[in-house]
């Protein structure tokens, strides 16, 4: 089997008692040491099918791996496979509306009625006591309150359980997607707290293509992909395919219990999530585009100081206009996102300066996440 010159310069394979493939020996870590103890511990004791991390910092590049990528053939995973990203997708949208806005064609404080006055917006639209309605601001930060499209009943029964089997492959639009959310009263007043919500980056995706006559996807192709030369990222749209070399991606479609069935679900219809989350990438393209994000290369100084500009979502993150800011245990702050969607975890973070950047992905749902990698990483 022929494998990447990156991987064999990073990773020597060997094979636990599982039968599991895990990374090498600390002499090929790099100082990543803590990194590789932890995939290999979400692998052994979290029940991971497998671990891919790509490094890069003042040592170069290191990619390291654990588990599988593929529990029928154990082959392991490579420095070069691709995965999906679910919001991890978020960033990129956030990049094209900001440069839009430098541009421009649109400001942040617009509501989105302007750009979508076609669309039923109802109590988020201005009426009903909420003034001016929600703005572009405030569904990158998700201080809408418009409800989370993917917490609509009808939607989590039959695509977050077992009927996702007979479902997976049916195409969605946005428009049929968010009204499930704008059809539900408003969690709060406009911009009054924040609440994390997928509906806000489908209406994201809407308002760049009113705005630029074409799809999100071109845009984020035409003003991010192609000047970083991302080659291993892509929009699938509807296609159920991923492109390229790649693992299998396994979910144990959320149920209860101690031991569900795994299932393999790599061939899904991705438009389910759209903007919020439709992409696939690499480690090596999420290091590359999450490093140009933080230090300046995408936006301008004004539009980076307002993606940057953030309010607190949790114990450890802040977020900002599709970025999340973390604090680590270690005190240390590092800026980028999280994804998840059926089968896959990824995250992707960088120090401010960008010197010492990471991707994350683990090819199955159900285990811990990806947090601890990050700690691991980042602590060191």
């Amino acid at each position: 089997m022929h494998l990447p010159r990156a991987l064999l310069s990073g990773l020597i394979a060997t094979v636990t008692a599982s039968g599991l493939a895990v990374s090498s020996s600390t002499a090929a870590d790099r100082g990543h040491t803590r990194t590789r103890e932890a995939m290999e511990s979400l692998v052994e004791r979290g029940g991971a099918p497998g671990a891919l991390a790509q490094i890069e910092d003042g040592a170069g590049a290191w990619s390291g791996s654990a588990g599988t990528a593929d529990y029928a053939t154990d082959r392991p995973r490579l420095a070069r496979d691709r995965f999906r990203i679910g919001s991890l997708t978020k960033p990129f949208v956030a990049t094209v509306l900001l440069q839009l806005e430098s541009e421009g064609v649109l400001r942040l404080d617009d509501p989105v009625r302007r750009w979508l006055p076609d669309l039923r917006l109802g109590a988020y639209g201005g009426g009903g006591g909420s003034g001016r309605g929600v703005t572009v601001r405030q569904l990158l930060g998700h201080t809408s309150g418009i409800p989370d499209y993917t917490t609509d009943p009808v939607l989590r029964r039959t695509y977050f359980g077992p009927h996702f089997l007979a479902r997976r492959w049916r195409s969605h639009t946005p428009r049929e997607l968010v009204e499930r959310a704008l059809s539900r009263p408003p969690l709060f007043r406009p911009g009054a707290h924040w609440s994390y919500s997928n509906s806000n980056y489908l209406l994201a995706g809407m308002v760049i293509e009113r705005a630029t006559g074409h799809s999100y996807a071109t845009e984020i192709e035409r003003r991010v992909l192609r000047p970083l030369k991302l080659r291993d990222t892509s929009l699938p749209g509807t296609s159920p395919r991923i492109p390229g070399q790649h693992g299998r991606e396994y979910s144990t479609l959320f149920a209860a219990g101690a031991h569900p069935p795994v299932r393999d679900i790599t061939s899904l219809n991705p438009s389910l999530a759209g903007a919020s989350g439709e992409m696939i990438s690499s480690g090596r393209d999420l290091v590359r585009f999450v490093r140009a994000l933080v230090t300046g290369r995408l936006l301008p100084p004004r539009q980076l100081a307002e993606m940057k500009t953030t309010r607190k979502a949790d114990s450890t993150d802040r977020y900002g206009l599709g970025l999340t800011e973390r604090t680590l245990s270690c005190g240390v702050t590092v800026w980028g996102h999280e994804g998840t969607i059926h089968g896959s975890l990824t995250a992707a973070f960088s120090t401010p300066d960008g010197t010492h950047t990471a991707a994350f992905n683990l090819n199955g749902d159900w285990s811990q996440g990806t947090a601890g990698l990050v700690e691991a990483e980042f602590c060191d």
